[in-house]
């Protein structure tokens, strides 16, 4: 199968400019598709920190390229990077917290303290495994009782991360506080895929008399010039929310 090689140059949100090894653009490349919320975390992660690189969009409906499945043998999943020379890296959050230690003066994403890195860490890893899952539990579930219980796991779920946002933000805008951090980047990533399944379901995740400072920062991460440049429209939602019913259909 061939891949589709975009290069991607990532907007300089800061106009910090690239030294050392990061200089050359075609040392780092992102396998990826285009809808993964996974991707496109770790595109929002490049391009706050103004590094360029080269998109190579895996077609996983005409099937797994052979670059994948040798980059990413265990898994056999995007997003994979590449840099340079060494040996590939998988999984959005390592390949975030990757890109934060080999350049961080590049846009520091997470916090310096040890103990906020820990906490940053915590709730990361509660979105990606009790968080987001919870919508790919609502998408498949068709009986109205157990879709009602699935969302009031959700606001439990909202209600905690409301006041993780509290404690993290110290009441600026982001979790990273005045600046997007790395929890922003983590849950950001989520917002479109979020919204599309709300509006599916009738549901809102983001209430803002539930959860009011979740609500703000919604906005104001769903705007970000950061991530807006890479996350999926609405068209493209649609396709693909298509291809997952079919590989991932819902319960009977």
């Amino acid at each position: 199968m061939l891949c589709v090689y975009i290069r991607h140059i990532s907007p300089s949100i800061h106009h910090l400019s690239l030294m050392g090894s990061m200089s050359n653009k075609s040392e780092i490349r992102l396998l990826g598709t285009t809808a993964s919320p996974y991707v496109n975390r770790v595109q929002f992660a490049l391009n706050l920190k103004s590094i360029e690189y080269e998109y190579v969009q895996e077609d996983l409906k005409a099937g797994k390229s052979e670059l994948l499945l040798t980059s990413n043998p265990v898994h056999k999943k995007v997003p994979v990077l590449l840099h340079a020379d060494k040996p590939p890296i998988c999984e959005s959050q390592i390949i975030v917290e990757y890109l934060d230690e080999i350049r961080p003066d590049l846009y520091q994403l997470l916090p310096s303290l040890s103990l906020d890195r820990a906490n940053s860490r915590f709730w990361a890893t509660y979105i990606d495994t009790k968080f987001f899952p919870l919508y790919e539990e609502l998408r498949r579930t068709t009986k109205k009782a157990g879709q009602d219980a699935i969302k009031e796991e959700m606001i439990d779920a909202t209600q905690l991360l409301e006041e993780a946002f509290i404690k993290s933000s110290n009441g600026k805008a982001y979790f990273g506080g005045d600046r997007v951090g790395y929890l922003d980047v983590i849950l950001g990533c989520f917002l479109r895929w979020i919204k599309h399944v709300d509006e599916l379901n009738d549901f809102n995740t983001f209430d803002e008399v539930r959860v009011p400072e979740l609500a703000k920062w919604a906005n104001n991460i769903w705007s970000h010039e950061a991530l807006e440049s890479v996350a999926p429209g609405k068209e493209t939602l649609v396709y693909f929310f298509g291809l997952i019913h079919v590989y991932r259909p819902p319960y009977q």
